[in-house]
């Protein structure tokens, strides 16, 4: 039987809180960053969690909540 491997890139950008929880970050903070406003910019530089829906997925590539 093979080792099973986690999944490389959601090793990249899913971190485990303390509590469970996993964090991530948010979406559209690359690039054209002229048209976006300040507030919107800042808003997305904070990490956010992972929704409850999409949370087993995550587990599953990560490999963890057996």
């Amino acid at each position: 039987m093979p080792k099973v491997k986690t999944n490389s890139s959601a090793k990249k950008r899913f971190k485990v809180t303390g509590s469970g929880k996993i964090k991530r970050k948010h979406a559209f903070k690359n690039h054209i960053l002229t048209k976006k406003s300040k507030k919107r910019k800042l808003a997305l530089r904070h990490d956010g969690l992972v929704h409850d829906a999409d949370e087993p997925n995550v587990k599953l590539m990560l490999r963890i909540g057996k």
